[in-house]
């Protein structure tokens, strides 16, 4: 979980350069905010996980929807998305509005490793994962605004087991549409990017039965959530 030293509203708000934003959930496939460029990256220490109580966008305080959040331990692949300078202050207050309705993710930013093999400055020491985490000899960090869960907060739901994560996803269904089809886009957003998340999928197969199932034969992902 991000600490008060990641949390920098200052770089947030006062930064005249462009911005990265860094996307695991539905920013991935629907971002809604102008951008000049789209790299798969990954963020170190922590890691995808359906912990967060839905109350407007996929769900009602009465029957919560279960959506994303960034919790502790592990790595997360996803989507770093660079943002104009001039486009940066609309886009911070676009994502506040989006992500923050209730509070319940920390705005802070991270180092991330962009995975489009371009070549760039190693990191320093004290950016590096742990073992098996280090970036390749072609990976680049920048740092890039990224939404954590705050474990203190009423809506983090913790760990739940398979049946309690699918009766909320059945249920919910808030301003943004069904919670099923939440959970179903993210994880055909990341089967497109060759990756597989094993909680994910496991209720994807759950919630799309009797239809179809999606090929799951591509490499998987360092494991999340």
């Amino acid at each position: 979980m991000a600490t008060t030293s990641d949390i920098d509203p200052k770089g947030i708000d006062h930064g005249d350069g462009d911005l990265w934003v860094f996307g695991y959930g539905s920013l991935m496939w629907r971002p809604g905010f102008p951008f000049v460029a789209r790299v798969p990256a990954r963020l170190n220490g922590l890691h995808r996980a359906l912990c967060v109580y839905s109350f407007v966008h996929r769900g009602t305080p009465e029957k919560p929807g279960l959506v994303l959040g960034l919790d502790r331990g592990g790595t997360c692949r996803g989507i770093a998305f660079r943002v104009a300078a001039e486009h940066r202050a609309e886009t911070v207050a676009y994502l506040r509005a989006r992500e923050q309705v209730t509070h319940v993710y920390l705005e802070t930013l991270r180092p991330v490793v962009l995975l489009d093999g371009a070549a760039g400055e190693a990191p320093s020491r004290a950016e590096g994962g742990g073992p098996g985490e280090a970036p390749g000899p072609t990976d680049r960090r920048v740092r890039a605004l990224v939404y954590v869960v705050d474990r203190s907060h009423p809506q983090y739901a913790g760990r739940l087991d398979l049946e309690q994560q699918l009766h909320l996803v059945r249920q919910g269904h808030g301003q943004s549409g069904p919670n099923r089809d939440y959970v179903i886009a993210t994880v055909r957003e990341l089967e497109a990017q060759g990756c597989r998340d094993v909680g994910l999928h496991a209720i994807a197969r759950r919630l799309i039965a009797p239809e179809a199932r999606p090929s799951h034969d591509r490499p998987a992902d360092t494991p999340s959530g």
